[in-house]
């Protein structure tokens, strides 16, 4: 097997999740660090201080950067020859990632976004759930992720709507993703939104979208205060109730026993930040190294998906 030779750009807190997670990929390697210095000589790497350096000594560009910086990075390192892997969310606006999508096309590349709760099992077993209709129709849906404010951010940049997007683009999006992978796009979106004295941001979302007969609704929360972090999320069938409370998914029916589903990652590494040990980013770098093996773009976070997330998050700040 040919080792696909890794740079990644940008050394903060996802780069460093990152280059943990593909130190377990088989026939991966970091080989570069566009970046800190520092932290290319604690992980034993090359660095080097613009893409354009690096790119001839990398066979993939792996963007782990503030979201205000993914476009014309993505855009560089398409240009230069490389398939791109960019952390969420692909850029702050719907024309940008148009743009980005268009570029890898023109250039032959293929450009893998890391939305990353499509490579959990909870997702996974959730979608199967709802494709093959087990438990019957969906009928109603609720989505929570709950944070406190962000103040670990370097610089507070998450604070600054031109460069994060703020809780729309940063933190909603894990949630509208699965939301549209399951769903498509709303019919009908409502949003309410409350900020304290002088915040210059929402600090809490609440969400409804409507399908029809079906609504969703989705939390979302930046507290101005030491809360614990939050995600779970609850599923009404028309024969069950499936919760997943953030550490098991159980089904609850009439005449049967709870059913506790498996969703143990077999792999689990140390993340070091606000996420605990999990196959998470693993499952979703392992898969995207096979699809650039392949030649192939990825069925799991598809262009017509992204593009209906980031039309779903512009219109949300809009009305906030």
């Amino acid at each position: 097997m040919k080792i696909l030779k890794i740079g990644i750009v940008g050394g903060g807190g996802m780069g460093k999740v990152h280059y943990a997670n593909w130190k377990e990929v088989e026939g991966a390697e970091v080989v570069a660090l566009c970046g800190n210095t520092d932290t290319a000589a604690q992980w034993g790497v090359r660095a080097f201080d613009a893409i354009e350096k690096m790119t001839p000594f990398v066979d993939v560009v792996d963007i782990c950067t503030p979201t205000f910086m993914h476009r014309d990075q993505v855009i560089e390192s398409l240009e230069l020859g490389k398939d791109v892997i960019c952390e969420k969310p692909i850029a702050l606006s719907c024309a940008d990632a148009r743009q980005m999508l268009d570029t890898a096309q023109r250039c032959g590349r293929n450009l893998y976004i890391a939305q990353v709760l499509q490579f959990t099992r909870e997702v996974q077993v959730l979608q199967k759930l709802v494709e093959t209709k087990e438990y019957g129709e969906v009928l109603d849906a609720s989505f929570e992720r709950l944070s406190a404010a962000p103040r670990w951010a370097s610089g507070g940049w998450l604070f600054d709507g031109s460069k994060s997007g703020l809780l729309p683009f940063d933190l909603h999006i894990h949630d509208l993703d699965v939301i549209v992978s399951l769903f498509g796009k709303p019919d009908t979106i409502t949003v309410h939104s409350c900020r304290g004295g002088g915040k210059a941001y929402a600090e809490h979302l609440r969400i409804g979208y409507d399908y029809g007969d079906k609504h969703v609704n989705a939390e979302a929360a930046w507290f101005n205060a030491d809360s614990p972090w939050t995600a779970r999320w609850r599923v009404y069938f028309e024969n069950a109730l499936v919760i997943n409370d953030g550490t098991s998914m159980i089904a609850y029916s009439f005449d049967a026993p709870p059913r506790v589903f498996d969703t143990k990652d077999e792999v689990q590494v140390t993340t070091g930040i606000n996420v605990p040990p999990c196959g998470w980013y693993y499952n979703e770098l392992k898969h995207f190294a096979d699809c650039i093996r392949a030649g192939i773009s990825t069925p799991r976070v598809p262009r017509e998906q992204l593009l209906a997330v980031m039309e779903i998050l512009e219109e949300i700040s809009k009305r906030i």
